[in-house]
């Protein structure tokens, strides 16, 4: 795969944005209609009867994303919900989600589920992600689960969709900017817009750098961040190398320390 990837999908804001489909196994961009720089992209994981929203984002686009589901299957048919850290522009729809089907279970991992709580939620299903860091989907297929320290929660983690090669990122590679796109164009570009999300919200260099050495072996397809543009794989090594040598957070704080 090249840099048409996902050539020929056409995005329509009133409709979600089917990625990658095999057999009984589908990925969907869900994404958000608000014209704004910090758009929150949600995803969709559809597996046979399984299905799994990613970083479902917050209350105020709740049924927005909830009306894109309803064109796919019944909302509260929804089976999971992955929520890489605790922040209300991942995880606050979660109370709406739970109020459709209790049943749902919440991916994440112990640090997050502990903040959880203050949303307003009792009794949830709880996935441990650090504790089961392998997921497998009916069809036998394989959702992994790589955490990543400080990028930019102490519990941050992404998804790896073993089966598609699509890392969902969270907040890791988010970009923001007005002008939007799906995919990337021109990552250089690109790179200045992750700028403007990365400096100040991760770490340090050590947080960054560690964290490629965990993911450099996978094959990746596509990155999915939950803000600004998805990464397709010509772009990937590019994006990993962004992280390494990325100086942000207290490498800028304490400059006289690095």
């Amino acid at each position: 795969m090249g840099k048409d990837l996902f050539g020929n999908v056409l995005i329509d804001m009133k409709e979600p944005t089917l990625l990658y489909k095999q057999k009984d196994h589908a990925i969907y961009w869900l994404g958000i209609t608000d014209d704004t720089a910090f758009r929150c992209n949600a995803y969709l994981i559809v597996d046979g009867e399984e299905a799994i929203i990613v970083d479902p984002g917050s209350r105020n686009h709740f049924e927005q994303v909830k009306k894109r589901v309803a064109q796919i299957m019944d909302p509260e048919s929804i089976t999971g919900m992955i929520l890489c850290h605790q922040d209300p522009d991942v995880a606050a729809s979660m109370v709406d989600w739970l109020a459709l089907n209790p049943k749902t279970t919440v991916f994440t991992s112990p640090r997050t589920m502990v903040l959880l709580p203050h949303y307003g939620v009792g009794h949830f299903t709880a996935f441990d992600i650090e504790e089961n860091p392998r997921y497998e989907l009916p069809s036998r297929r394989v959702l992994s689960f790589i955490t990543a320290p400080f990028l930019h929660s102490p519990a941050a983690f992404v998804t790896f969709d073993e089966s598609a090669h699509f890392l969902f990122s969270g907040d890791i590679w988010a970009a923001l900017t007005t002008e939007w796109d799906l995919v990337t164009k021109d990552f250089e570009q690109h790179a200045l817009n992750m700028d403007l999300f990365h400096i100040d919200y991760m770490a340090s260099n050590v947080a960054t750098n560690g964290f490629v050495n965990k993911i450099a072996h996978l094959e990746i397809d596509a990155i999915l961040p939950q803000h600004g543009s998805i990464i397709i794989n010509d772009d990937v090594p590019a994006a990993l190398n962004y992280l390494r040598t990325l100086r942000c957070g207290t490498d800028i704080s304490y400059p006289e320390l690095g």
